[in-house]
């Protein structure tokens, strides 16, 4: 018996939604929505092009003294087990000490390069973040897009603007 009185209750409310539900339709089958893959156009687009090379410029000639200061270390580190064995205890140990100071000095280096580079690169990428959202925004605006999303778990081709904010972004850039 409360079987079928549940059942009941269930298709009343069934039947009085649909009206309301027949109501949203048309007013949703008129909106146009895209989605935009950021990950892509941070790694494929023009202005991230141009930024990846300005950055690596820019710290080309830090990274190159690193790379001289490396070679130094374990240049030394060889010497060091090649000829420690002949050396006198006191050699062997200020050898040992240099090592030691250029290996810190290294990482310290190194250390202070990454962050360096990290801190640039935010500050492009911020920059560039601001002229692909302002490319987007024109797009969404000219093409008459009532929605624009950013990284959705699932997108059908159909509805994905990528490309064409890849090649608003390569026109801009030229």
């Amino acid at each position: 018996m409360q079987r079928i009185l549940i059942s009941t209750v269930f298709v009343a409310l069934t039947a009085s939604l649909q009206p309301a539900l027949a109501a949203d339709a048309p007013a949703g089958a008129g909106l146009k929505v895209g989605v935009v893959d950021t990950e892509r156009i941070m790694r494929e687009s023009a202005p991230a092009d141009r930024v990846k090379k300005k950055i690596e410029k820019e710290f080309a000639g830090r990274d190159q003294d690193l790379q001289k200061m490396a070679k130094q270390a374990k240049d030394m580190q060889t010497s060091l087990e090649k000829d420690g064995v002949t050396m006198s205890d006191s050699d062997r140990q200020a050898k040992e000490r240099e090592l030691a100071a250029l290996t810190r000095e290294l990482q310290r280096k190194d250390r202070e390069l990454r962050e360096d580079f990290n801190r640039r690169r935010n500050e492009e990428l911020s920059g560039m973040l601001e002229q692909i959202n302002k490319v987007i925004r024109k797009m969404a605006e000219a093409e008459k897009y009532d929605l624009i999303l950013q990284d959705a778990v699932y997108r059908s081709p159909r509805i994905d603007v990528t490309d064409k904010v890849l090649k608003a972004l390569g026109a801009e850039a030229k």
